[in-house]
């Protein structure tokens, strides 16, 4: 039911008089601005210039917008579970449903890599790919910002490692010694590779910050700190249950697979494309 013209002005005037701001400036703007259309609340023209190929193989245009596409759900996904961590008084209802979107968006990027697998010809990928060494889908950061989000920062240390960490070790130290570090570094000598270093570059102080904030608001230490009986409620469970199983079993495997195509394409195996060290 529509409410009638006075009731809304005057709902409008305790809004912007709680903010010290008059209303009737605010609805003199009115008076002039335009209507809102798709194409600028959306910014389709902006979003659909950032495709900026570096070949002149056609099927690169596909690569580009796969990649920004997953940086789009990735967005989402960071956005649902910022909204966990920050919830205070937390329900299993609240939580199963946050779970549930932030699986769906993980479905949808697991079901998609058909279109990596079978949306580009070999020869072309294997063409303009090359031409993006050292660059890798490993430096995705907002991936990292996941992982870091979604359990307890030991779970992500690399297993040789963990005995020399805990809660007290500093988080410089700990990153140094992530599971993905293995990717890019010779702990031997401790030279990192030139995909690691431009990371660490340009990310490595952002993602401190993020582990010492999620390091006690993560996904899985907001669920051990819920009371015994909504840990056992079975809706949660499920939910925990499926984000696992289709983040490191499905997303992973997905990934593989379509990776494979390309890595088993050429006359000897290689053990990643495009030459890096992932």
């Amino acid at each position: 039911m529509s409410q009638n013209h006075d009731e809304v002005l005057g709902q409008l005037k305790e809004k912007f008089d709680a903010i010290g701001q008059d209303v009737n400036v605010h609805l003199q703007g009115l008076l002039h601005s335009k209507p809102i259309t798709y194409w600028d609340y959306i910014q389709t023209d902006a979003l659909l210039s950032l495709q900026t190929q570096r070949t002149t193989q056609p099927d690169e245009m596909v690569f580009i917008m796969y990649h920004q596409v997953n940086e789009l759900l990735f967005k989402m996904i960071l956005w649902e579970i910022d909204q966990v961590a920050d919830e205070e008084t937390i329900t299993t209802d609240f939580f199963a449903m946050k779970l549930g979107r932030i699986s769906r968006y993980f479905d949808m990027l697991s079901s998609s890599f058909e279109i990596m697998g079978e949306g580009m010809e070999v020869e072309q990928y294997m063409k303009f790919r090359n031409t993006l060494t050292p660059a890798s889908g490993f430096q995705s950061a907002q991936y990292r910002l996941i992982e870091f989000a979604s359990t307890e920062l030991i779970n992500l240390i690399d297993a040789r490692f963990r005995e020399t960490i805990d809660r007290n070790t500093p988080f410089t130290h700990a990153y140094d010694h992530l599971y993905w570090q293995a990717a890019g570094k010779d702990h031997k000598t401790g030279k990192k590779s030139t995909l690691i270093k431009l990371f660490e570059e340009r990310y490595m102080d952002d993602f401190i910050v993020f582990m010492q904030k999620y390091n006690t608001t993560n996904l899985w230490t907001k669920y051990q700190a819920l009371p015994e009986k909504d840990r056992k409620d079975l809706k949660l469970q499920n939910a925990m249950r499926h984000y696992d199983h289709t983040v490191n079993v499905r997303w992973v495997m997905s990934h593989l697979n379509a990776a494979a195509k390309y890595l088993e394409s050429g006359k000897k195996k290689a053990e990643a494309t495009g030459g890096s060290d992932w």
